[in-house]
C-alpha cells in the first residue's frame, strides 16, 4: 500500500510500493493531483522491499529527498553487516545465503546500483516530519528494529506501516488468500517480535479514528478505535 498525504501546499508519498510500482505511482500523482504536482519528499515506514518499492526512481524523477528512520539508514545503504545484525527470519533462511552465495563483488555490484545512499535522509521520531508539519513520526519497532508509523493528533488518522495491519498476514497461508482482518506483522518478516507486540499497544494507546497499514483496507469509522483494542485483546487470550 502507499499513500499521498496532502499538508498545506505539500505533497508527499508515504511508501513506495514493490520494486516496479514506480509507473504505476507516478500515473497516480498526475491523475490526482495534476501533471504539475512533484511530492516535496518520500516518506518511508520501514526498508522492506515492498515498502521501499521504487522510491529511488521516484526519488530521481521527482528530485526529492527519501526519509526513513535513521537507525535504517544502514539497510538504505545497503550496509551488508547492518542487514545480517538485523535479520528477521526469512533473511536468515533465504535472503542472506543467497547474498553469500553470491561472492563480495558481484553482491556490492548489486548493492550500489539499488542503495538510496544518494536520496536517504534520517528520521528521528518525536521530530517535526519533513512537509507534514501536523504530523507525528513515532517509534514503533519490532517488524524491523527501525519501524515508525506516522500520525496525525488532529483527526487521529494513523499510517501505520506494518506495525499494525488490516489484512490477515499473520501466517503465509492467510497471506496467499488474503483474509480481511487486523494483524500484527508477520512472524516470519518480523525481527523482535516483543517490541513488535509493545509497538501494537503504543498504537492502540493513541486511539486512531483510521488505521492506514501497510497491507489491506484502511479501517475507518467511529468504532475503530474499539475494534484496534478488541483485537490486541485476542492476541493477549491467544497468548495466554
Amino acid at each position: 500500500m502507499v499513500y499521498f498525504v496532502r499538508s498545506a501546499a505539500s505533497c508527499v508519498l508515504i511508501d513506495a510500493g514493490w520494486p516496479g510500482d514506480g509507473p504505476m505511482i507516478a500515473n497516480a500523482v498526475r491523475t490526482v493531483f495534476g501533471s504539475d504536482t512533484r511530492p516535496e519528499a518520500i516518506l518511508l515506514t520501514h526498508d522492506h522491499p515492498d515498502h521501499e518499492g521504487d522510491a529511488l526512481q521516484l526519488a530521481q524523477r521527482w528530485g526529492c529527498p527519501v526519509y526513513l528512520s535513521s537507525t535504517e539508514l544502514p539497510i538504505a545503504r545497503r550496509d551488508f553487516a547492518a542487514m545480517k545484525a538485523t535479520a528477521m527470519p526469512l533473511d536468515r533462511w533465504l535472503v542472506l545465503p543467497l547474498m553469500q552465495s553470491m561472492g563480495r563483488r558481484r553482491r556490492e555490484a548489486i548493492f550500489a546500483r539499488a542503495s538510496l545512499g544518494s536520496v536517504a535522509v534520517g528520521l528521528t521520531p518525536g521530530a517535526p516530519v519533513p512537509h507534514l508539519p501536523d504530523w507525528q513520526c513515532i517509534a514503533t519497532p519490532g517488524h524491523t528494529n527501525g519501524h515508525v508509523s506516522f500520525f496525525r493528533p488532529s483527526d487521529r488518522v494513523l499510517i501505520s506501516g506494518d506495525a499494525l495491519v488490516t489484512a490477515k498476514i499473520d501466517t503465509i497461508i492467510n497471506l496467499l488468500l488474503r483474509r480481511e482482518g487486523r494483524s500484527g506483522p508477520p512472524w516470519y518478516t518480523t525481527w523482535n517480535r516483543e517490541a513488535a507486540r509493545a509497538s501494537m499497544v503504543a498504537l492502540a494507546r493513541l486511539r486512531p479514528t483510521v488505521v492506514a497499514g501497510g497491507h489491506g483496507t484502511p479501517l475507518t469509522g467511529t468504532d475503530t478505535p474499539q475494534r484496534v483494542e478488541a483485537f490486541l485483546g485476542m492476541i493477549d487470550t491467544a497468548q495466554s
